[in-house]
């Protein structure tokens, strides 16, 4: 049964209180829907322009109005575009989804295609200013703060300053725009008029870092001038420190690409040759049989062809220790140094780890240390090699020696730094950072104690993050240690 509206007009004029008031909108449109008003019957307006300020129809009793459930949170979207008649639009949809609940979902509609085009400009134009801020520095100590002007197209900036809340919570900031203006006090956002470019401060010596860090990043070899254009378009680039090197790098994108191929990465240094050359005499490959000691099992690696790593590695990196240990430790795979001393743990990773064993209370004289590939896998960049992980399957072909080190020591406890490491022990995928500190036991009955590798320390940035994280891989030890002492 169709709902009579409460009282006939010829027409409803509906004043929003700004021109991002979508809760406004939302009332609004809820109560002229179920009051059955259809939208050429209404007229919308921004704060003082136009309306005629009557009250709207209250909303019948026990009727409820149903749209898509992903309706409001895109309307919501759309609600920020710049176009006189987004209002209007999204109540025009909202009256056709009493009638078309799928509306949305109709790609050819007219209306669903305005929409769709609304909310992707809203959502890119959001997206370009957390990309294009740029901040500057007003005042020292205690009177510090940070001011960015920016022009969006659309009415963006309430919906995009919670980014900017949870990027940079501890400083005192604002961001200016034609529309309005956002303060960040470290514990209230504040939203203000607009403002001109004239309010926001000169450039500061952050710009020339913002300089430094674009041409730094810049692959002259991967240059496509119409896509970086694309993705920051020419109008963003006034209000942009770096926008001002982007001719010059671009003209001399082609000389620069040329001196990138003439720098292109080279092999090892000849040491590293050299000391390959002592472990992989020109030989048959050897035929690999159950060795009786790790001395002879060290021997058998050090001819190993299970898999090409061997090629560009220096030399088989074995694993060390007793072999009447009871606690063993398994890391990924040697490091640069570890490959040319052919000793586990020896590089940065090492050194941690060394540190780790000693605060704990573990000799790692007293324990063995292996990884679960024997060979560097490395990428070469200039006269560096860098670190590159293992595909699952080098990490399977050089499972062979890791299961005879551990029939051998036959160990009480496996420890395994790593998700590498406990992939090759449990043979299958392992989640570190969600079962680190488990124990599993293998079908075997061998017990693996799950942690990270102490190379996921140095790879993070933040020194009091580094710092919790590195007293975190300690506790682990520490358990490591009380479940060896019970």
């Amino acid at each position: 049964m169709a709902i009579q509206p409460a009282f006939a007009l010829a027409a409803h004029s509906v004043r929003l209180a700004s021109p991002t008031d979508f809760d406004g909108w939302r009332d609004a449109a809820r109560r002229l829907a179920l009051n059955e008003v259809k939208p050429e019957d209404i007229e919308w307006h921004i704060g003082d322009a136009g309306g005629t300020g009557r009250d709207l129809p209250p909303a019948p009793v026990g009727v409820e109005l149903r749209v898509a459930k992903d309706f409001i949170d895109r309307a919501a979207a759309v609600a920020c575009h710049s176009h006189s008649e987004r209002f209007a639009l999204l109540y025009h949809l909202l009256w056709r989804q009493r009638q078309e609940p799928h509306l949305l979902r109709i790609a050819s509609d007219p209306d669903v295609r305005r929409f769709e085009a609304m909310e992707k400009s809203v959502r890119r134009d959001e997206h370009k200013m957390h990309a294009f801020v740029r901040f500057r520095k007003i005042g020292d100590g205690n009177s510090e703060r940070f001011v960015a002007w920016f022009e969006p197209d659309h009415f963006i900036l309430e919906r995009a300053s919670s980014f900017f809340v949870r990027r940079f919570t501890g400083m005192l900031w604002a961001i200016l725009t034609p529309h309005a203006s956002a303060e960040w006090n470290r514990e209230r956002l504040a939203l203000g008029p607009g403002a001109s470019k004239d309010d926001a401060p000169a450039a500061d010596q952050s710009e020339d870092m913002w300089r430094t860090y674009f041409a730094s990043i810049f692959n002259p070899a991967r240059l496509k001038v119409k896509a970086m254009q694309s993705e920051m378009p020419k109008k963003y680039w006034r209000n942009l420190p770096e926008a001002s090197l982007i001719p010059g790098l671009v003209a001399g994108a082609d000389q620069a690409a040329r001196e990138m191929i003439a720098r292109m990465p080279t092999m090892p240094a000849p040491h590293h040759q050299a000391i390959q050359a002592r472990h992989w005499p020109a030989a048959e490959v050897p035929t690999e049989t159950e060795a009786q000691s790790i001395d002879a099992l060290r021997q058998q690696a050090s001819q190993c062809r299970r898999c090409p790593l061997w090629s560009e590695a220096t030399q088989t990196v074995f694993g060390e220790g007793p072999d009447d240990t009871e606690l063993v430790f398994v890391g990924e795979q040697p490091g640069d140094q570890e490959d040319l001393q052919g000793r586990p743990f020896v590089g940065p990773a090492g050194k941690i780890f060394d540190a780790v064993l000693q605060e704990t209370g573990i000799d790692r004289t007293a324990v063995y240390v292996t990884n679960a590939v024997k060979h560097f896998k490395f990428e070469p960049r200039g006269k560096r090699r860098i670190h590159s992980r293992p595909n699952a399957g080098e990490v399977q072909a050089c499972r062979w020696w890791l299961a005879q080190e551990l029939k051998l020591l036959k160990p009480r406890l496996v420890v395994a730094l790593g998700a590498t490491a406990a992939q090759s022990l449990l043979q299958a995928p392992v989640a570190i950072t969600k079962q680190r500190g488990q124990t599993i036991s293998r079908g075997d009955g061998l017990a693996v104690f799950l942690t990270i590798h102490p190379s996921y320390i140095l790879r993070i940035r933040e020194a009091e993050q580094a710092a919790a994280e590195r007293a975190r891989f300690a506790e682990d030890i520490r358990t490591v240690r009380a479940m060896m002492a019970a």
